[in-house]
């Protein structure tokens, strides 16, 4: 049988290998970039507001600082109570073009031995979790000229 693959968050990232992308929106009116996206009005308190449109975001960006969770975090995080629990690696990047900072977790097997702050990563889809019907699918981070 197979898994139907769907996205932990809809609309915040699409697309596969080279094509994959965050999300994100742009105000019409001040060109305002934000992530998470934001379809309801325009956040910046200085634009009196404009249409909001879908903008993918870089794919590159740099490190601007990381730590590791060496907690089990609450829901909706998913995590097997059976399994012991393994810390994972959180980067928040600062992306190449729109100079905004993204958080988000890094590939499996990457960790803050093997991460500084200035690194040029990437963006990659990734597997939060899967049970019997589903995929659930996410975005990790990884660091440039590393295979996934």
């Amino acid at each position: 049988m197979s898994r139907t693959r769907t996205p932990v968050v809809a609309d915040w990232f699409a697309g596969e290998g080279d094509n994959f992308r965050l999300l994100g929106t742009r105000c019409s009116e001040c060109a305002c970039v934000f992530f998470p996206r934001e379809d309801g009005f325009c956040r910046n308190p200085g634009c009196s507001g404009g249409d909001l449109d879908e903008v993918p975001l870089s794919r590159r960006g740099r490190v601007w600082s990381y730590t590791d969770s060496r907690y089990r975090p609450p829901a909706p995080y998913v995590s097997d109570p059976e399994l012991t629990w393994r810390p994972y690696t959180l980067i928040a990047v600062e992306l190449e073009a729109e100079r905004m900072v993204v958080l988000g977790q890094s590939v499996p097997g990457v960790t803050v031995a093997d991460l500084e702050v200035g690194m040029e990563v990437e963006v990659v889809p990734g597997v939060l979790n899967e049970d019997a019907e589903t995929t659930w699918t996410t975005w990790y981070w990884r660091p440039v000229g590393v295979s996934a």
